[in-house]
């Protein structure tokens, strides 16, 4: 058996034709169109590339970017003070603090200063307290983006599945986990401290890594046929000298003989992941407006 490659950018790309779609409807609707602001503290240069890239997309999918580059001696105030005033402007449906901050600035401080209805990467303690109670609300990207890429692989009803997920970080771990529960999956997660973890993960129908070791599960953790999603990116050494490569938490290769389906790293999840961002400020816009959500 060789696995089918479950291509994020392909995936992220449909996504973010139907999302110009619907700002397209939004705009005629409200008579203005989703506005997404991304603040950058620091010039890291790996944060610096992700923000360009969300400033083009959100752009191109016909939204407004407002970008907010501060230094990286920023005060914690003065970036709470920016916080608040993007929670009053109108404009902003969508609002996005790029981590990691600088020290010593106060992460959770600065990410509890958002509006939930503008939490768009959803790591606000109340978007949390939504996904878990049930209630609508914005979810973080990349959970998101692995439940769409498990949806258009294996169909909308997943109710009864068996899923494992490896890892229980409140980023990925936990939401996603939330998130194939409420889709009526038989959850189990897995860490750390799992005895026998291979004999858990060869249970699943579907496995979600998002643990953060390069290529730990293994082609005999995995039952034949099961949809595998790579939530890791790990840089470790490559064949040729002195140069890295990206690899997942997924041995790939060998993983591809066995499962029924599976993502790559890099091309998997990662495109997904700025793609639902837009997606999620499409939603806040239409929530705060008084449109359903699509």
């Amino acid at each position: 058996m060789t696995a089918t490659i479950i291509d994020g950018k392909a995936h992220a790309a449909r996504l973010r034709a139907r999302i110009a779609d619907g700002v397209a409807q939004y705009q005629l609707a409200a008579g203005r169109v989703p506005g997404l602001a991304v603040v950058l503290v620091g010039e890291d240069p790996a944060s610096a590339v992700y923000v360009r890239n969300k400033a083009r997309q959100t752009l191109e999918v016909g939204m407004a970017s407002f970008e907010h580059k501060l230094p990286a001696d920023t005060a914690q105030a003065d970036l709470i003070a920016l916080v608040e005033a993007l929670n009053a402007d109108a404009r902003v449906d969508g609002i996005l603090v790029q981590l990691p901050l600088p020290k010593p600035l106060d992460e959770l401080a600065v990410v509890s200063a958002i509006d939930p209805d503008k939490d768009v990467d959803g790591l606000h303690v109340v978007s949390a307290g939504r996904l878990a109670s049930g209630l609508p609300g914005l979810v973080s990207c990349t959970p998101l983006g692995c439940m769409m890429l498990i949806r258009d692989t294996l169909g909308d009803d997943l109710g009864g599945r068996q899923a494992v997920v490896i890892g229980r970080s409140i980023l990925v771990g936990k939401p996603v986990a939330q998130l194939l529960l409420a889709a009526n999956c038989t959850v189990t997660v897995a860490h750390s401290r799992t005895q026998n973890l291979p004999e858990v993960v060869r249970r699943a129908d579907i496995v979600v890594a998002a643990v953060g070791r390069a290529e730990m599960v293994k082609a005999d953790w995995i039952k034949p046929g099961a949809c595998v999603i790579d939530v890791g990116i790990n840089r470790v050494a490559s064949d040729v000298p002195g140069k890295t490569k990206l690899v997942g938490d997924v041995a790939y290769a060998e993983v591809a003989q066995v499962a029924g389906s599976i993502s790559p790293v890099p091309g998997g999840v990662g495109p997904m992941t700025i793609a639902c961002l837009l997606h999620n400020t499409l939603q806040a816009a239409r929530s705060r407006s008084g449109l359903a959500a699509e």
